[in-house]
């Protein structure tokens, strides 16, 4: 079985952000998912992706201020 952990926190009403019950107000908490192992990876992937995509912690990468970098910035690694 594979887990996956992140951190949220509960809002005054005691639910989790992702509107999860657990009767804690304002609590830090901490979550894990558990995964069978025979689950593809592609869709783990995908799942992380969508979840993160939609995470309002990530809204300051919509910024343009936020887009420096270039297909030309850096150095092409030899293996």
């Amino acid at each position: 079985m594979r887990a996956i952990e992140f951190r949220s926190k509960t809002d005054v009403v005691g639910n989790l952000r992702i509107d999860y019950p657990v009767h804690k107000s304002n609590k830090k908490v901490r979550v894990i998912i558990l995964l069978d192992e025979e689950e593809q990876a592609e869709d783990e992937e995908a799942l992380w992706m969508n979840t993160v995509s939609k995470n309002p912690a990530f809204e300051y990468l919509n910024d343009d201020s936020e887009n420096i970098y270039t297909v030309n910035d850096g150095e092409p690694i030899d293996d």
